[in-house]
C-alpha cells in the first residue's frame, strides 16, 4: 500500500476521510499489468474532487503510484482513495489542504468469472438510500447506507443486494449498477437523486447506444423489475452479470443480447 507515494499503511488520525467520510474512491481492475478504464476512473475522480473542493491528484504521478503497486502482477485490484487530508476538530473546512492519497493492489477474487457465466441470484433489500442530489452520481467515502444493506444477508447463493430510494425506486445494487430489458430497451435507473455513476455502466450505455440499441434512464419500481423481460448488473470489476433469480422470481440470463454483453466487457477491459 502506498500513501502519498509511500509504503506503509497509517494515516493522521485526524484525517477527514476518517473523521467524516470525507473524500472519495475508485476501484480500477487490473488486466496484463495493467490499470483497465484510466481515463475514465480519473475524469470521474476529478469530477468528484472539483464537486467536493478537493485539489485534483496529478494523474502522472498517480498512474505511477499505481503501476508501482501493481508491479509484476497481471490480473489484480486497484483502490485509490483521495481524502481531503488532515483537518482536526470539526466539519469547518482547513484553511489549508494536503489531501491524503492511498493506492492499494489486491488480488483478482476468483469468483467473478463463475458468476458472469451462471448469472446470479439477488434479492432486494429492506435498506433503503437517502435522497442528496448534492453527492448524487459520486463515488464518496460514505458508504454507511451500503455496509447496513449487505448486512442483511450471509448466503452463498445471494450475489448481490438490490437497493431502493425512500420513494420506493429501484436504484442500483450494494456494489453494482442495476439494467433491465424491456421490449427491446435497455433501461436503467435515474441516478440524479441518489447512487453511484459507474465507469462500466457508461460503458455499457455507449455500446448499447452504438449497437442501435435504444437506452432509456427513467425511475424504476419494484414492480417495474419483476416484469421487465431480463436483467443485469455491471461494475468495473464484474464487468457484466447476468441476474437469474430475483428475490425467489427466476429471469433468462440468455436473454442479454451476446454482442452487447461481448462488446461491453471488451471495452470495460481496456488499458
Amino acid at each position: 500500500m502506498l500513501i502519498n507515494g509511500r509504503e506503509g499503511h497509517l494515516i493522521d488520525a485526524d484525517d477527514r476521510g476518517l473523521s467524516y467520510g470525507d473524500g472519495l474512491f475508485e476501484t480500477l481492475a487490473v488486466s496484463s499489468g495493467s490499470p483497465c478504464l484510466w481515463e475514465d476512473h480519473m475524469q470521474r475522480m476529478e469530477a468528484g474532487c472539483l464537486r467536493l473542493g478537493i485539489p485534483v491528484p496529478e494523474q502522472d504521478s498517480l498512474r505511477e503510484e499505481v503501476l508501482r503497486e501493481i508491479g509484476s502482477a497481471q490480473q489484480g485490484v486497484i483502490k485509490i482513495i483521495v481524502t481531503r487530508g488532515p483537518g482536526g476538530r470539526g466539519y469547518r473546512l482547513p484553511d489549508k489542504v494536503f489531501p491524503t492519497r492511498i493506492v492499494e493492489y489486491t488480488p483478482w477474487p476468483e469468483h467473478i468469472q463463475e458468476s458472469r457465466a451462471e448469472g446470479v441470484a439477488v434479492r432486494v433489500c429492506s435498506s433503503r438510500l437517502g435522497l442528496n442530489p448534492a453527492l448524487a452520481g459520486l463515488k464518496t467515502l460514505n458508504r454507511l447506507e451500503q455496509v447496513i444493506a449487505r448486512s442483511e444477508w450471509s448466503s452463498p447463493a445471494i450475489s448481490e443486494g438490490l437497493m431502493r430510494d425512500l420513494e420506493g425506486c429501484i436504484i442500483e445494487g450494494t456494489m453494482s449498477n442495476l439494467f433491465l430489458l424491456r421490449g427491446g430497451v435497455l433501461v436503467t435507473p435515474d441516478l440524479s437523486r441518489c447512487g453511484i455513476a459507474g465507469v462500466m455502466r457508461q460503458v455499457v450505455m455507449t455500446t448499447a447506444e452504438e449497437m442501435g440499441i435504444r437506452v432509456s434512464v427513467e425511475e424504476i419500481t419494484l414492480e417495474t423489475l419483476l416484469h421487465s423481460d431480463g436483467l443485469f448488473l455491471s461494475n468495473s470489476l464484474i464487468g457484466i452479470w447476468p441476474i437469474r433469480e430475483v428475490s425467489g422470481k427466476q429471469f433468462d440470463p440468455q436473454i442479454i443480447p451476446d454482442l452487447l454483453v461481448e462488446q461491453a466487457m471488451s471495452r470495460g477491459f481496456q488499458y
